[in-house]
Parts: C-alpha cells; sequence; structure tokens
C-alpha cells in the first residue's frame, strides 16, 4: 500500500523529533525500512526524519504514535504542558494519557477521566463530589476543595463544551 505523505523541512537539532524518532525506533529494534512500512512511508522518508532534514506530516506522526505507544506531543519533543481537560490534573507522563477506543493516544484527558473513547464521569457536579472527598485533607477542607473545583473546571475544555 502506497500512501502520500506531506513533510515539512525543519533545522537539524540534537534533542528534537529527529533524535527521539531514532531513539524510538532503535529501542523498539526496528530497522528504517521496517518502520516505513509500518507508517507506509519510504525507508528514505525515515532516514530525513532521523537526520533532521524534515518531519512527518499529521497523518503520519499519528501511525508513529500509534507504532511507538507515545503521544504526538512526545514525538515531536515539544515543550507543550498536557493538563486534563476534564479534571485539570497535569499531564506530566505518557502513561498519564487517556486512550480512545481503537488505542489511540488522547492528549487531552487523563487515564481517570476518559477511557477507550467514553468519560468516566457523566456530570461536573460527579467529578467535583469525587475530586473534593479524595484530594480534601485538614490543610484543605471539603468545602474549599469543592468551591476550588466548582470554579476551576467550568473552563476546561470537555465542561465548557457541555
Amino acid at each position: 500500500m502506497t500512501t502520500t505523505t506531506t513533510t515539512t523541512t525543519t533545522t537539524t537539532t540534537t534533542t528534537g523529533p529527529a533524535v527521539i524518532l531514532r531513539t524510538l525506533r532503535e529501542k523498539r529494534e526496528l530497522t528504517q525500512d521496517e518502520l516505513a512500512e509500518r507508517v507506509f512511508v519510504s525507508r528514505q522518508a525515515v532516514s530525513r526524519w532521523e537526520n533532521g532534514e524534515t518531519v512527518p506530516g499529521v497523518e503520519t506522526l499519528k501511525l508513529l504514535s500509534k507504532v511507538f505507544d507515545v503521544s504526538i506531543n512526545t514525538l515531536l519533543g515539544t515543550p507543550r504542558k498536557l493538563v486534563c481537560q476534564c479534571c485539570g490534573m497535569p499531564l506530566e507522563d505518557d502513561a498519564l494519557l487517556s486512550r480512545e477506543a481503537d488505542g489511540a493516544i488522547n492528549e487531552d484527558y487523563c487515564k481517570w477521566c476518559y477511557a477507550d473513547g467514553a468519560f468516566a464521569y457523566p456530570t461536573m457536579d460527579s467529578l467535583i463530589d469525587y475530586l473534593s472527598k479524595a484530594f480534601s485533607s485538614e490543610q484543605w477542607p471539603e468545602d474549599a476543595a469543592r468551591a476550588y473545583y466548582a470554579e476551576a473546571l467550568p473552563k476546561l475544555k470537555h465542561w465548557a463544551e457541555h
């Protein structure tokens, strides 16, 4: 199967996508040919990515994300700080990211709020109930936690859209 892939020219760096892609490929003990076959590009395209001459296009990044089981954010070495758009938890590690029903990583939500294409909390009130009980303490009483979450959660993408 052959597909057309759009790439973007970039400058070579020592910590960017080129190094990350090569490291992930070598960690999986894949040759450039094997990786190319899995993401429907030529071996030369993989070589250009690893040499920092180009970066994969959006659709290819999605495939690479699945092959390496990491987020697109990780593939690009982007310093963007991810936050769960349901509960507000910082997503500092790919292991915290949610999954779609097909296994693809979803960078918008944590694995506790969203899994297999479905949200765990049907209403904001149900999430506030959980969070205010789970994270309250003597220093942060439940009513203070509840007030904080009631103010913070509506600003997040998931609740702003509902």
